[in-house]
């Protein structure tokens, strides 16, 4: 195991082992990073890293798709695994019990350092000088509403009495070099934190990191506990603490190896447009709405800085592969608390992150004597869906460990064959919805409510299948695969 304390570690691992695409031609400033980064996660390409950018001063780059799949196809998340501390051949599965785990260790919390020990303030801007028309931020998607300042950088915000300290990952919109428009979920911890402020009649202040280590960024983009610190989560996670530095204008900590660091405050109203945006469903974005306004107050920079920038879209990109991982990580959770004999949960990336499969070992009717399947898929739903992640997931399929989870061709398979056509579900009405699921109708997007359901596949007993390992004796099987190179040539 090896925890990068800096995205520049990170990216020379990478480069280390072949999964880094050096760019240094020049390139658009408005459109082709992000058409370059959106194609590598969709043919899973090495990950693109920028050093030239049309406009932009020399030393200036951009990084994409810092946590979509890796190119290595035996090591698939090797980057979300290498970000969070792990071997690079670590499963999704681990990924998760690791993620899981990690939960129930006591936090680390982060080790304040000097200035002259954080390079994010190598370089510090102040006034009208701290403008992000500085860098090379590019449009994401051709409909968005504006240049897209942060698509893989971490919003640090703290409560009015500074019991909790939140990281978290939100779009935020440039609206022009001084002022940033962010989308503010009331229900997600930063909108909780915002309109507590909002409540004492004060701006909330802000910094918005751009390139800590890898780690933060992908913990800034997973659930945890309301009123706990993601800076402890990820001390937990990397066995050491986060070194951390007091911001420059605003009464915060921010990552000292951060590669740039935005400070200022939030208005107290939604007083400014934000979007239309591209996200993880898989559709351009077609509205927007009035969201707060961030002011830019200060800007401080390593020298040389890397942005780093995800393309959010039809699958599979980081809210495919982070989002899905840290949110199944969140189900089991639960569930496990909850007394159900979970062997493993999994979103499959190709569901866009609408699908969550709850897997359960062959003996769960042993471990939960009298409870049927159907009272099963009830108590899953009502455990899941009473937790704020789950607003995310409309569709739970309970399946069998018959079947690998995170083989598409598998989970086909089971809900061609093992979902029926009218029955063996559990829905649960006037369920909180969000926008960000795109699979309801206005009229629920409006009223903020719908169904959820989660699928019972579960089998009465376990059937054997048609297929190499299960359908011919061993003897057959051993002597097919001995044979089997020179029967192919």
């Amino acid at each position: 195991m090896k925890y990068y304390a800096d995205l520049r570690s990170y990216i020379n691992a990478l480069d280390a082992m072949g999964d880094i695409m050096h760019i240094y031609r020049e390139v658009d400033g408005d459109y082709e990073p992000s058409a370059i980064t959106r194609l590598s996660c969709e043919i899973q390409s090495p990950a693109p890293l920028f050093h030239h950018i049309t406009g932009m001063a020399k030393g200036f780059r951009l990084f994409g798709a810092p946590a979509a799949l890796s190119s290595c196809r035996t090591m698939p998340y090797a980057r979300v695994a290498m970000s969070l501390g792990l071997a690079p051949d670590t499963s999704g599965t681990q990924i998760i019990e690791a993620l899981y785990a990690a939960r129930h260790k006591p936090g680390i919390p982060p080790r304040r350092v000097s200035a002259a020990d954080a390079p994010c303030q190598q370089n510090i801007f102040r006034g009208e000088q701290a403008s992000l028309d500085r860098f090379p931020i590019p449009f994401a998607h051709q409909q968005d509403g504006g240049r897209y300042a942060n698509t893989w950088g971490t919003l640090i915000v703290k409560t009015p009495d500074g019991k909790w300290v939140n990281w978290s990952i939100a779009r935020v919109m440039k609206v022009d070099g001084k002022r940033m428009a962010a989308l503010i979920v009331p229900s997600q911890h930063i909108g909780q934190i915002w309109a507590q402020w909002v409540a004492r009649g004060e701006a909330m202040p802000y910094a918005l990191v751009q390139g800590p280590a890898p780690a933060v960024s992908c913990v800034s983009g997973i659930p945890i506990p309301a009123n706990a610190d993601e800076a402890d989560y990820i001390g937990a996670l990397a066995g050491e603490p986060v070194a951390v530095v007091k911001a420059i204008s605003v009464d915060l900590d921010v990552p000292a190896s951060a590669e740039i660091v935005i400070e200022g405050h939030v208005s107290l109203e939604r007083d400014c447009m934000e979007g239309p945006y591209g996200e993880y469903g898989g559709f351009l974005g077609e509205g927007c709405s009035a969201q707060p306004t961030f002011q830019v107050e200060t800007i401080t920079h390593r020298d040389d800085p890397i942005w780093p920038i995800s393309a959010t879209g039809r699958p599979i990109e980081e809210s495919n592969t982070l989002w899905a991982l840290g949110l199944a990580a969140d189900a089991l959770t639960h569930l496990r608390a909850a007394g159900v004999p979970v062997k493993t949960s999994w979103i499959p990336e190709d569901s866009a992150v609408h699908w969550l499969l709850v897997v359960m070992p062959q003996d769960w009717r042993a471990q939960l004597p009298g409870v049927s399947s159907g009272e099963l898929a009830q108590r899953v739903g009502e455990i899941l869906f009473s937790t704020s992640a789950m607003v995310f997931i409309p569709k739970v399929y309970l399946v069998d460990d018959d079947i690998d989870p995170t083989n598409l061709r598998d989970v086909a398979w089971v809900l061609a064959t093992r979902v029926h056509p009218t029955g063996r579900r559990a829905v649960f009405d006037d369920q909180r919805v969000i926008r960000l699921p795109q699979c309801y109708e206005e009229e629920e997007y409006i009223a903020g409510k719908g169904a959820k359901v989660v699928f019972d596949t579960l089998q009465e007993r376990r059937h054997r299948h048609a297929s190499f390992a299960e359908g011919f004796p061993p003897e057959i099987r051993q002597r097919v695969l001995e044979k089997w190179s020179q029967d192919e040539s």
